[in-house]
């Protein structure tokens, strides 16, 4: 059983979105930007989120990405299979046919596991997240290295410009 990059990464988007959609559609480069996952990489993602109605776009100039839902109504679990996901411990996919077509010594704990795996993050929804502490250091260090980054272009672009007009 492992997670992918397309779990993690569609939690970690989505979270984003969450985070920073107070102000109105959040866009997939600044999502792109914060996170450090790759523009068309989180397009993909978005795509089968927006099939499985957990965003919606906006289009036009201001334009971008919104939850379709309450934070508190959308689970962990519920945007890792929007993304076709699959957390499951057992060999066979869960089609008992593990062993040569039939069922493994070992079958119902793996699949005991995967049931318990997909209940805990049916239980966490993104308003939880956006509640933790670590998260809202997190959110709180990359806002401030954006602002930074920010500040330090302008001052690049100021001396650059004062220099062609010397």
């Amino acid at each position: 059983m492992k997670l992918t990059s397309k779990g993690r990464y569609a939690v970690t988007a989505m979270l984003d979105l969450a985070l920073h959609s107070k102000n109105g559609p959040v866009s997939l480069a600044a999502i792109s930007e914060r996170q450090d996952i790759s523009l068309s990489y989180l397009e993909q993602l978005f795509a089968k989120l927006r099939r499985t109605k957990l965003v919606r776009s906006v289009r036009g100039p201001g334009g971008g990405y919104t939850l379709n839902k309450e934070p508190q109504l959308l689970s962990v679990g519920a945007i890792i299979e929007a993304v076709n996901e699959n957390i499951d411990a057992t060999k066979c996919q869960g089609k008992a046919d593990c062993q040569g077509g039939e069922r493994c010594l070992t079958h119902s704990l793996w699949q005991n596991l995967s049931d318990r795996i997909s209940d805990f993050l049916h239980q966490i929804s993104l308003q939880e997240l956006m509640q933790k502490r670590d998260v809202k250091e997190v959110i709180g260090r990359q806002n401030c290295f954006k602002t930074a980054f920010r500040a330090n272009e302008i001052d690049v672009l100021q001396m650059l410009t004062s220099k062609e007009n010397v």
